[in-house]
């Protein structure tokens, strides 16, 4: 994938509809949640197996494709405005959540590595 490729388009984009104006860093991070909670609202009410089964139905399928995208273009637009390069911060992520949450602690767990062995409530 092409992230500056998709990025230039959709400053083009952007360009040509005089929308600059409202692509704020507070907008944009706005509009990625709105989007994310579109793709949450999708699976709401599904059970885990109907949210893994949502893949034998096109329609539904469609939907999840299209607020994905959405999600994704929010992202790559809000990265843009604000110099990020996607890849290299999602690969160093990656090393930091390695060293976070190493294969001896984290295998199998899915309690966040900061809340492990506590009994504070």
């Amino acid at each position: 994938m092409d992230i500056n490729n998709i990025q230039e388009k959709l400053a083009v984009f952007s360009d040509q509809r005089d929308w600059n104006q409202f692509q704020s860093p507070k907008n944009l991070s706005m509009g990625l949640v709105r989007e994310a909670s579109e793709l949450l609202e999708i699976f709401q009410w599904l059970t885990e197996q109907q949210s893994r089964e949502i893949v034998n139905s096109d329609k539904q399928m469609l939907l999840v494709k299209e607020e994905i995208a959405d999600v994704f273009l929010f992202l790559a637009r809000l990265a843009d405005i604000l110099n990020i390069d996607i890849e290299k911060a999602a690969l160093q992520k990656i090393k930091i959540n390695k060293i976070k949450y190493p294969i001896s602690l984290s295998k199998g767990n899915m309690e966040k590595y900061n809340r492990r062995n506590t009994n504070a409530y």
